[in-house]
């Protein structure tokens, strides 16, 4: 899908006019089938800058998901220009210090968890096959802890992406808000992908927190939720074309009549 500044979404078919039949008025299924399955986690961005208009209007659409009793607990910082890549290089200066002392690990905790303390299959193995494939298809082998690290970091360049978003949380929320976020989330990335938009959900942001928080002006009862990069994908890139399969609905679906 070609870069595009119009405000318009790329769906396939246009809504029915106001005077036309109640059931012409609904957008064409197959719209929303292609926003689903064309998003996919971009690690490649081109610098065409999107219009603040467009990034407010996917956080207003954003905004329509479920939340518990309708608390909307989302927060959402955009970083552009300078603060973004100031951002960048503090954290990838923290990031490049951690992997000279592991002991400064201390310092870069997560505030939840958002991975297991002990993996187990299935997940283990789904896990591992993401990122073997994404490695081997960079050429980054097993014992190469310089191109991990490189490309690793990338996450914190926000993969050259013009557009940069933090989200945070109130503490005082329950762990429910984190299943309204992703809903948020979900609907942000796919409306982006309705302006021909595509993204990166990233957490790997979340254990230095201590770093974006202050520097996003973050209210001291805020915690990091995760960051997200948004742009227009670089096609030609070979990363692009790194896609991640999935089960079937057949193999984690039970059906009780």
């Amino acid at each position: 899908m070609k870069p595009t500044h119009s405000s318009h979404p790329v769906v396939a078919g246009d809504f029915a006019p106001d005077d036309a039949p109640a059931s012409a008025c609904q957008p064409p299924v197959n719209a929303v089938d292609h926003a689903i399955e064309s998003r996919q986690s971009m690690r490649e961005f081109l610098p065409t800058p999107v219009p603040r208009a467009t990034i407010l209007h996917l956080l207003e659409l954003a905004s329509r998901a479920p939340s518990g009793t309708n608390t909307q607990p989302w927060k959402a910082y955009v970083l552009q220009g300078a603060s973004k890549d100031s951002l960048s290089e503090k954290v990838c200066q923290a990031h490049d210090a951690l992997r000279d002392n592991p002991a400064l690990a201390s310092e870069y905790r997560e505030e939840y968890d958002y991975y297991p303390e002990k993996w187990v299959s299935p997940y283990i193995d789904r896990r591992r096959e993401n990122g073997w494939g994404l490695y081997g298809l960079l050429g980054i082998t097993k014992g190469d802890k310089d191109k991990m690290h490189a490309q690793h970091q990338r996450n914190y360049r926000f993969f050259d992406a013009p557009v940069g978003l933090m989200f945070t949380l109130d503490r005082v929320m329950g762990r429910g808000s984190l299943l309204d976020y992703g809903m948020f989330m979900e609907n942000f990335m796919i409306a982006a992908r309705g302006h021909g938009l595509h993204t990166c959900p990233q957490a790997a942001w979340n254990g230095f927190a201590k770093i974006i928080l202050p520097h996003i002006g973050a209210g001291e009862g805020e915690m990091l939720v995760c960051g997200i990069s948004l742009g227009y994908a670089d096609e030609s890139a070979l990363v692009n074309t790194f896609r991640t399969p999935r089960v079937s609905a057949a193999e984690f679906t039970t059906w009780l009549d």
